[in-house]
């Protein structure tokens, strides 16, 4: 009963500050000491605190109505970060909170589509705090990575967050992750110029430093090899797909304000920026990620390696007949051939060949996002016989049609 007095108490006083400070007390109440914990963790990179957790912060003190105390620490974000808009915009409310009830951030006069983005930014924040991953779940796109794979980056669109997962021994671990921005008008990018971002399993190709690039760009940026096979299999187009910064006056962009990229904080993508390996980082944009428990995740990855391994064993055999089953008559390379075609190719190459072993070794797995019924494996496939050797690094897309999976496309990269 005296629990329940103290909330009615409370939430009074909260009204009396205006609905603003209502909803953040309603998104922040049971979530905060977790995030505690992860401020910690994003401070260690530099030598000031994450603005972010600095921002936590405000928004706790403002939950338990105190008032001064957010002042305090909003004071001190915009003196760490002057160029953090957003932060201002929150200074200036609690500012006014002092003399009158603010019934939404930004309550002020001025540029009206400013504000909302403003307003949008802050939302998504916000709302980051309920919907932090669970370390003991994993994004169910993620089935396997190679060994020396040590990273996998997963960014979710809807929720306007990117995370870091650690390859340890072949389990997923969750390390850190950050706010971004992304195409102004969403995703699902199907051409040059339409300000969408690419939904898909892609590869960081490279380094561009800063000082390389327009400051538009901020700090540093990590291409993408967008568009892949199934972007160009799908008649996709467009380039310049990147991870990058932002222009130097600012610190951060409203979670839709790029033309197709994906837009971090200065800070973070120099983060980013030293923990990537080139060729080797996946990046898996979706725009909504599934996080599953390790049973399910066992599951998933067990089915694929199961219908990977009877590809490989009838491949072994060159049992031909029953390998042609295992790929959809919509079967199509990126050069064009059939099923006969390619595995035709496939047949001459191995023809005579006695005592075959076939072996795929690096090997990645991956549900395709936003599609369960596709996945995308990439290996090394390595055929000996006698003194016959012969090696090559494919990708397959396989799709599921009823009951069975079978290769949709297959290529040599």
């Amino acid at each position: 009963m005296a629990g329940s007095s103290f909330a009615v108490r409370m939430s009074a006083r909260l009204a009396r500050r205006g609905s603003w400070c209502m909803l953040v007390a309603a998104l922040v109440f049971g979530v905060a000491p977790a995030f505690s914990q992860s401020g910690v963790r994003n401070a260690a990179f530099s030598s000031k605190p994450d603005p972010e957790y600095l921002l936590i912060g405000i928004y706790k003190e403002l939950a338990s109505n105190n008032l001064r105390e957010a002042q305090a620490k909003a004071d001190a974000l915009v003196a760490a970060y002057p160029n953090f808009r957003l932060g201002h915009l929150i200074r200036g409310d609690l500012l006014l909170m002092h003399t009158r009830p603010v019934s939404t951030l930004g309550a002020v006069q001025g540029d009206n589509e400013k504000l909302k983005q403003l307003r949008d930014e802050a939302m998504v924040r916000l709302k980051s705090l309920r919907q932090r991953p669970d370390p003991d779940l994993v994004p169910r796109a993620i089935l396997q990575l190679r060994p020396d794979q040590k990273n996998a980056i997963v960014v979710d669109t809807k929720r306007a967050r990117l995370y870091i997962y650690e390859n340890r021994n072949g389990r997923l671990h969750f390390r850190s992750d950050y706010y971004i921005s992304h195409g102004k008008l969403g995703v699902h990018k199907v051409k040059s110029g339409d300000q969408k971002t690419p939904i898909g399993v892609y590869y960081i190709t490279g380094r561009v430093p800063g000082p390389k690039l327009p400051d538009f760009y901020g700090t540093g940026a990590l291409p993408l090899n967008y568009p892949n096979e199934w972007d160009r299999l799908n008649g996709r187009s467009g380039s310049g797909i990147w991870l990058h910064g932002v222009p130097s006056d600012s610190y951060s962009r409203p979670p839709l304000s790029s033309d197709g990229c994906v837009v971090l904080t200065n800070p973070d993508i120099n983060k980013l920026y030293e923990t990537v390996d080139v060729g080797k980082t996946p990046v898996v944009i979706a725009d909504g990620v599934e996080f599953v428990n390790e049973t399910k995740w066992n599951n998933d990855r067990s089915v694929a390696m199961r219908v990977v391994e009877d590809w490989r064993r009838n491949l072994e055999n060159m049992d031909f007949k029953n390998l042609s089953t295992m790929y959809s008559n919509q079967f199509r390379s990126e050069r064009g051939d059939s099923v006969a075609t390619w595995l035709g190719r496939q047949q001459q190459i191995l023809n005579g060949a006695r005592n075959l072993s076939i072996n795929l070794r690096d090997m990645s797995l991956f549900l395709y996002p936003g599609r369960n019924d596709l996945m995308v494996v990439n290996f090394m496939e390595e055929a000996t016989a006698g003194r016959f050797r012969h090696s090559v690094r494919k990708r397959q897309y396989w799709v599921r049609e009823g009951t069975r999976w079978k290769v949709l496309s297959e290529g040599i990269v």
